[in-house]
């Protein structure tokens, strides 16, 4: 699966534990990253100072269902499901 132009779903609903460049503690959940553009485009994509784990997220049906709205659901469900 590819990801869906203009979605950002990824950099809206999970939290990111490790530093993004304007958000030094990270990215709590349910809240935009300070990279993604207007568009939804994240502005550090391919670049070093993007975080591992922004990198290592794949596209997947399980977290991206059908559409931007099933997308923020089904990431925020996975985050509370690992909340501690």
């Amino acid at each position: 699966m590819e990801c869906r132009a203009g979605c950002g779903a990824c950099c809206i609903a999970p939290s990111i534990s490790s530093p993004i460049p304007g958000m030094p503690n990270g990215k709590p959940a349910n809240t935009r990253c300070v990279q993604l553009d207007v568009q939804n485009l994240c502005k550090i994509f391919a670049k070093p100072e993007r975080p591992a784990v922004c990198s290592a997220f794949t596209a997947q049906a399980y977290v991206c269902g059908e559409s931007r709205e099933e997308a923020l659901i089904l990431l925020a469900q996975l985050e509370c499901d690992s909340a501690p």
